[in-house]
Formats: structure tokens, C-alpha cells, sequence
């Protein structure tokens, strides 16, 4: 059975980069019709915080990428990697080090010298016939893995293709710290071997983690598994994706009004495709999704994209169904959405307007709020001409059946009688019950605003 792992460290937010990563790895275990395991690899403890590691399960949640098993945490798994270690030992795949850090600082300062590549030089390694160093007094030692000197590890990357790194390359790594804790690349060794996983999904930044740890599963008689190394993500600006391009925080994009429906999509297309199709619900997604066709070069961000996608979503999903989001918005705004016109037909004639929540939250904030135009918007618009024609309007609103063609009647009626032209009447209406220059269709407004808020605010405009 298929089983792909998403292991995040809960130093930070989930951000776009790990949530794509969490993307794919459920969605090839949901194709194959096997299991997504969550994992939280909290053993720095220095950065790890239980925020960070409720904002990784919000941002999960929040997409609704469910977890088969897990959330496991690598602190509650000590006992197992202590176990493991002490067997390596027994078996010989592993040994105790008692290098200080002031050899291994004097250590690469002479390889430095010498133009070589820095790296342990296997002091304490056990080989037949060496006699090791008697164990220096009060030094705790590391545990060091004993790393194959020949050969090549190799594997058949599933985006990247076949890699090899020769073992003379690689040296015998720290698997345990003096204080016993165990190391990153151990852990994960441990925890893939405990869980089955079949399949490694992750980051490229991951490529040199990787023969090291296959060298480990061997020495353990460990099944390997299948590794693919996804590339990173660029900005709009074709740099390196980071804080300074915006929302890269999965849970910032649900702040900055867009759907996780949308985001999932978008993530969907970062480095993978089906042939042209751009637009694709999660169903699809998970029936067409391969390893295949993920291009082994960095995916370029595109925000106008990711724009595009939302509002077709926002669209999609139609006006009733983001009544509760956009009410929330305003209520954290302070604005009370049961004092003004029915949401839903607010949402209904700026949806089209609009690709973000907020952006939609926004225009709709001035019907249920006191508002007051801009003086300069006034003058822009608000010509001496068109004066007698705004009372006349506002009297006939009086009266006028309150539906949208009666509305829009009476506007073309009044613009004709006082031989204006359509903007002249529509452009000061706009901004007087809006504040705002761009709105839907005029007579669309106004039956919005309703009456009596209508006539409230035209009332200073009339004479």
C-alpha cells in the first residue's frame, strides 16, 4: 500500500513551498488509494513552539488535506530513536565519538588549508586492527553512523530522475549528540522505517539529506523508499519565493480574502500539469495526479494567476455561499450587516467586480455604515447643472415602484427632461449613496441602498 508523509518542522507558519509539498503527498497517497500520514518533526527544540505547530494543523485544515494518521510528534518517539541507536551500536553500524569541537575546528582549519573539502576524519571509527584512543575523562561523546567509504548510494529521484553520490563524498554524520538527543537525519530514518513510508515527497532542499539517510535505512535492513524532490518556488519576480513577495503563510491567504479552493488549484498547477487544464476541482485533481509530470525546474509564483483563479471560485460558489464569510469580515470591521440591504443580493451585483473577499467586503461596507463622500469627489462630479436634476430624481424616488427597471426609468426620465447626458446624473448618484466613482449599474445601486437610505443621503444634495 501506498504511503506518503508530510513532515513539517513547527519553527514557523506553514508556507506556500511546504503546503504544496503537503499537497502532492496526499493527493498521490488519495490517487493510489493508500494512507497520508502527518508528522511533526519538533526535535529543535530551541525553535519549535506549540503556536507554530497549531498554525501547521490550522493551515492543513484550513486546505482540508485530512490525515489518515498522525499528527505524530518526534519528541514523543525518543524512547524509540534511543533503542535504535543503541542497536546500531551493538551491530557495529555505528559508533561512539569523542572528538571535542576544538579538534574538529583544528580539523577543518587544516583541510581548509589544504583545499579540501571539510569533514570528519574518522578518528574514532572501529576498524580490525586499529587501536582507538584511550576515552578522555568527562567527555560525553556523539554517536557518529558508519558510513560506507566506497561504492555510490544512488536512487531513481520520481521528478528529478537518477541521482548517485559517491560514499568517499559523505562522512560519518552525528546520529546522536553528546546529551543523547538524536539528530534530524536519524529521526526521519527511524520514523519512515517505523511508518512504511513508500513514497518521499519534499523539497529539493532536501537532495543532499538523502543519500546519507538511504545509507542508514540499509544498515538497518530497512526497505527504501522512493524519493521525489520537488523544485523550489520563485517569486513573481523570478527570485527565490520569501517574505518580502507578500502572503507566503497559507493562513495569510484566508486574511487576504481568498478561498482554500482556489489555493489548492493554484498549488496544483506549481510545478505540475495536466496538460492545459488550468481550472480543476480537488476530485479532478486527485484522479489525474502523477509524479510524471512535475517538472524537475523551479515553478514560478504568479499573483494575477492565483487572482484569476479566486475569483472564478468566488463566482463559482455563488453569492449565498459567501454570505457567512463576507459577514464576518465586516463584523471584525465592526459593521453590522443586518442594518442595510440583504447580503446575499450585495454580494450578488459586486461579485463580478471583485477576485478577493476582502476586496468584496470592502465595496459592500458602504451600504451598512454612515458614509460620507469625499469632498473632492463632490466637485469632480457633482456639476451646478446637474443639481436640479438630482432633486428631481430624489423627488420621484419618493414615489417610484422600488424595483430596478422602475429605477432605471425614472433615471433616463429625469436626464432627458433636464437635456443631460446619462453620467451627468449617474456619476454624482454614484458617489453621493456610494462614496465611490466605480459601482455596478446605477439603478442597480440605488435599489440596493434602498429607499429611505437613498432619499437620507441625497437630502443635503438636493437644492
Amino acid at each position: 500500500m501506498v504511503r506518503t508523509r508530510f513532515a513539517p518542522s513547527p519553527t514557523g507558519y506553514l508556507h506556500i513551498g511546504g503546503a504544496r509539498t503537503a499537497l502532492f503527498s496526499w493527493a498521490y497517497a488519495r490517487r493510489h488509494g493508500g494512507q497520508f500520514i502527518l508528522r511533526i518533526e519538533d526535535t529543535d527544540v530551541a525553535r519549535s513552539t506549540p503556536e507554530a505547530v497549531q498554525a501547521i494543523l490550522d493551515g492543513m485544515a484550513w486546505l482540508d488535506l485530512q490525515h489518515d494518521e498522525g499528527p505524530y510528534y518526534q519528541m514523543q518517539r525518543m524512547d524509540r530513536y534511543k533503542e535504535v541507536i543503541q542497536q546500531m551500536l551493538a551491530a557495529g553500524t555505528a559508533y561512539y565519538c569523542y572528538t571535542s569541537r576544538e579538534e574538529l575546528d583544528a580539523l577543518r582549519a587544516e583541510q581548509e588549508a589544504r583545499k579540501e573539502k571539510p569533514r570528519y576524519d574518522g578518528r574514532w571509527r572501529p576498524a580490525p586492527g586499529k587501536v582507538l584512543p584511550t576515552p578522555p575523562a568527562g567527555v560525553e561523546p556523539v554517536v557518529r553512523f558508519c558510513n560506507p567509504t566506497d561504492g555510490v548510494v544512488g536512487w531513481d529521484d520520481l521528478v528529478k530522475g537518477r541521482i548517485e553520490i559517491a560514499n568517499a563524498e559523505l562522512d560519518d554524520f552525528i546520529i546522536a549528540r553528546a546529551d543523547g538527543t538524536p539528530t534530524y537525519n536519524f529521526c526521519v530514518v527511524v520514523d519512515d522505517w517505523d511508518m512504511g513510508i513508500t513514497q518521499v515527497i519534499r523539497g529539493d532542499d532536501h537532495v543532499n539529506n538523502t543519500p546519507r539517510q538511504i545509507n542508514v535505512l540499509k544498515a538497518l535492513g530497512a526497505q527504501v523508499p522512493q524519493y521525489a524532490h520537488l523544485s523550489m518556488i520563485l517569486g513573481d519576480d523570478g527570485t527565490k519565493l520569501s517574505k518580502r513577495h507578500g502572503a507566503v503563510s497559507v493562513m495569510q491567504y484566508d486574511e487576504d480574502g481568498f478561498l482554500p479552493e482556489a489555493v489548492i488549484n493554484y498549488l496544483a498547477r506549481l510545478g505540475w500539469s495536466h496538460g492545459d487544464d488550468e481550472i480543476f476541482s480537488r476530485e479532478q485533481f486527485v484522479q489525474w495526479f502523477d509524479l510524471d509530470h512535475i517538472t524537475p525546474s523551479a515553478a514560478q509564483f504568479n499573483t494575477e494567476k492565483l487572482l484569476w483563479l479566486n475569483q472564478h471560485y468566488m463566482k463559482q460558489a455563488g453569492a449565498a455561499a459567501l454570505v457567512p464569510q463576507i459577514a464576518a469580515r465586516l463584523q471584525r470591521r465592526g459593521v453590522d450587516t443586518d442594518k442595510g440591504p440583504d447580503l446575499a443580493q450585495a454580494i450578488g451585483l459586486y461579485l463580478d467586480r471583485c477576485n478577493t473577499l476582502n476586496l468584496l467586503a470592502d465595496a459592500l461596507e458602504v451600504f451598512y455604515v454612515d458614509i460620507h463622500p469625499a469632498p473632492e469627489l463632490l466637485a469632480q462630479h457633482l456639476s451646478e447643472e446637474a443639481r436640479p436634476a438630482l432633486a428631481d430624481f430624489a423627488a420621484g424616488l419618493e414615489q417610484v415602484a422600488w424595483e430596478v427597471p422602475a429605477i432605471a426609468a425614472l433615471i433616463k426620465e429625469t436626464v432627458t427632461r433636464h437635456g443631460l447626458k446619462m453620467p451627468k446624473l449617474a456619476m454624482p448618484l454614484r458617489v453621493i449613496l456610494t462614496g465611490q466613482a466605480q459601482t455596478p449599474s446605477v439603478d442597480a445601486v440605488v435599489a440596493l441602498v434602498g429607499r429611505d437610505t437613498a432619499l437620507a443621503r441625497l437630502a443635503p444634495h438636493r437644492s
